[in-house]
């Protein structure tokens, strides 16, 4: 396991959370989504939305959060996670709205040549924290029905299918998803 620590996000490290974005959806999302895709997402672009979301986030229970791999002789960012209260977003198609209490993982990215080292784990420790912080009593987070990976790491943290889906429209391909719950 490595030595790190998850911290909330500062405005400085938007660059960073966007250059891991990039890196992991072009790596580990390669097979879900089409090449032309995944090469014109733009990391300008990605950069800004992480600083409103860091700086200006919708509310004081909206959170972004970075894990830190911590080595001898500098700490890099390694991963992040946002999540905030349900809203639309997290919703199926024609579902009526979560009850309230109810928290969404909006991103949650570990760099692929960090995976395996903790940083996951400690990633959902503290968002959990906050969580129950906030208040809320249960979460939600859609995955991609290909990502296996996120499937049983959600599943081995007590995460289960309630049985929810959905399918984002990407370049006329539909990308179907599947929503996990948890109960804090």
């Amino acid at each position: 396991m490595a030595i790190g620590f998850v911290r909330p996000a500062r405005p400085e490290d938007a660059s960073e959370i966007a250059r891991i974005q990039l890196a992991t959806w072009r790596s580990s999302y390669r097979r879900i989504f089409p090449p032309h895709v995944l090469a014109s997402l733009d990391e300008d672009f990605l950069t800004r939305g992480w600083s409103q979301a860091i700086e200006a986030a919708p509310s004081a229970r909206h959170h972004v959060l970075v894990a830190i791999e911590q080595g001898e002789a500098a700490t890099q960012a390694v991963g992040f996670a946002a999540a905030g209260p349900a809203d639309e977003e997290a919703l199926a198609p024609e579902e009526p709205p979560l009850p309230e209490g109810i928290a969404a993982i909006t991103e949650f990215l570990i760099e692929p040549r960090w995976n395996r080292r903790g940083h996951g784990s400690r990633l959902l420790a503290a968002t959990v924290d906050l969580w129950r912080e906030d208040g809320f009593g249960g979460a939600v987070a859609w995955v991609y029905e290909q990502d296996q990976a996120m499937q049983k790491f959600l599943g081995s943290a007590g995460w289960e299918l309630d049985g929810a889906g959905r399918a984002l429209d990407v370049d006329d391909m539909l990308v179907p998803q599947m929503r996990f719950h948890v109960t804090l």
